[in-house]
């Protein structure tokens, strides 16, 4: 898709979609939109550090999770919502410089295999000492509007999408995609790789804890370690691997194809939706290792030549 295509279908999709909830008033479309939505940050976040840098982080929850607690917290003590969502965002950053620099000496499996253990020690501990559900008071509870998440989460969806696509043609963005294939010669051509590691996990974390705040915002009620547990990241991981991991518009296209399917499977094959996204994970990886961006690009290269 060349460049003048995206500036004007990216826009016009964005007003196509606020204009919806004018038009349908179902809650159901509604409710689907936003989960779509909201995958779409969370794993436009995921694709900044392993689609771009090349670090698989499997500790993203952790940083999702603190974004949603931070959120929460403050909105409940009156803050508005979008000053705590702020907040949580930075929380989130901040938490990932200090353990970025220590996290970043790790390599490979051991980087995953570290940040997995660290998202599962937040989720415990965030567990055992907040063990009662979260709820919202009856006040806020009765002015509840989903058109108002629906709305927040379009316009962060929108952010996410944006900074990848200017992060990913900038000078930052190709010395961490040079970082991706091949970090010591990277190094060699003058690169700061644990600089640029650092930032990308930052604005990584940064969209991470912002999304978080949007589900704090979204449920009336949950567990407080609901937001850390490892299913958020392998969901962000999933949904980016399936439509094209390191670009733009891949997470998109990856979103509205795995909540659509997950919906459906967990309706009509509960007891095996997860055994079929495995199978499909897996398929994708061996025959369309550039996910869905990929095949859209074969279809379109077939079309041609037809």
């Amino acid at each position: 898709m060349t460049r003048a295509r995206q500036l004007v279908l990216g826009p016009a999709t964005v007003a196509l979609l606020a204009v919806l909830p004018l038009v349908v008033r179902r809650d159901d479309v509604l409710n689907f939109l936003f989960l779509v939505l909201l995958s779409i940050t969370l794993a436009q976040s995921w694709n900044i550090v392993a689609g771009y840098a090349g670090q698989v982080n499997l500790g993203h929850a952790a940083f999702f999770g603190l974004g949603a607690l931070t959120t929460r917290t403050l909105w409940s003590a009156g803050t508005p919502v979008l000053a705590g969502m702020a907040a949580g965002a930075v929380v989130a950053a901040l938490f990932a410089l200090v353990i970025g620099a220590a996290a970043f000496r790790l390599r490979g499996a051991y980087f995953a295999i570290g940040t997995l253990a660290l998202g599962e020690i937040l989720r415990i501990t965030v567990g055992n000492v907040l063990a009662e559900v979260s709820t919202l008071p009856a006040t806020t509870i009765a002015g509840y509007r989903l058109a108002n998440r629906y709305y927040l989460a379009l316009g962060l969806a929108a952010v996410a999408v944006l900074a990848v696509a200017v992060l990913g043609s900038s000078r930052l963005g190709l010395g961490m995609q040079a970082i991706r294939e091949d970090e010591d010669a990277a190094e060699a051509s003058g690169v700061g790789a644990l600089k640029l590691k650092l930032l990308a996990l930052v604005l990584s974390t940064a969209l991470a804890g912002l999304a978080g705040g949007l589900f704090a915002y979204y449920h009336i009620s949950y567990y407080p370690a609901h937001p850390f547990s490892p299913h958020w990241t392998f969901d962000s991981l999933l949904i980016t691997f399936i439509g094209g991991v390191g670009t733009v518009h891949g997470p998109v296209l990856g979103a509205l194809f795995y909540v659509f399917l997950r919906e459906y499977l967990a309706i009509r094959w509960v007891d095996f939706h997860l055994l079929i996204f495995g199978a499909l994970f897996v398929a994708i990886v061996l025959l369309l290792p550039g996910g869905l961006v990929e095949a859209v690009a074969r279809l379109r290269a077939f079309t041609r030549r037809a």
